[in-house]
């Protein structure tokens, strides 16, 4: 378990998106988000971890095939989820063409942030495929859109093999952005999560 600074570090590289376009193209939905108990407790506990009854305007970057994306959407007035796969995109479209109030795009991140800002952020199981420099600048990047008194939610597994960056570590360098104040903390066997607010 990496729990300490130092203990792991960031991939050299982001992970790629034509290396998640390879798991899509081999699999509709590469984690099984649609079906696994574990990842439906996951998203139920996210969402029953929000603060705040109602939220104006959500972003969600790596929203997957939109499972997530879903339950938050009665909770937001609009919703803006991205992915960097199309097929991603296509399928998450497809599982909210009913709801007016959610978006979905095609995104790089860090370098294809919206021109926008949120008073709700929601970052699920992505942080740790990104280098330490494209981790700081994404980081950064959703604190700067994140508004005054509003809410960046972060949920990750717990541990991750081979040394790399776990929830721990990325939930650890959110954490450390100055104006954040934490919220709600959970932990389980299976992930974390936490909640920080941005101070007025």
């Amino acid at each position: 378990m990496t729990r300490r600074s130092g203990d792991a570090e960031a991939p050299r590289a982001t992970v790629s998106a034509e290396h998640f376009l390879g798991m899509y193209l081999a699999k509709d939905d590469p984690w099984d988000n649609a079906t696994k108990w574990d990842d439906q407790r996951k998203y139920a506990v996210t969402v029953a971890s929000l603060p705040r009854a109602r939220y104006r305007g959500c972003y969600e970057p790596g929203c997957s095939i939109g499972e997530l994306t879903r339950l938050l959407a009665p909770r937001c007035d609009e919703i803006l989820a991205v992915d960097c796969v199309d097929a991603a995109v296509e399928q998450a479209r497809e599982a909210v063409r009913d709801l007016s109030n959610v978006r979905v795009e095609r995104a790089m991140l860090p370098a294809e942030l919206p021109d926008a800002t949120f008073d709700l952020i929601v970052v699920g199981d992505l942080l740790y495929y990104l280098s330490a420099e494209d981790l700081d600048a994404l980081l950064d990047g959703l604190v700067s859109r994140l508004e005054p008194d509003g809410d960046i939610v972060a949920v990750h597994f717990r541990d991750r093999r081979g040394g790399g960056y776990d929830g721990f570590n990325v939930h650890a360098a959110l954490a450390e952005r100055p104006g954040l104040e934490r919220r709600v903390r959970h932990e389980d066997d299976w992930f974390v999560l936490d909640v920080l607010r941005r101070l007025p």
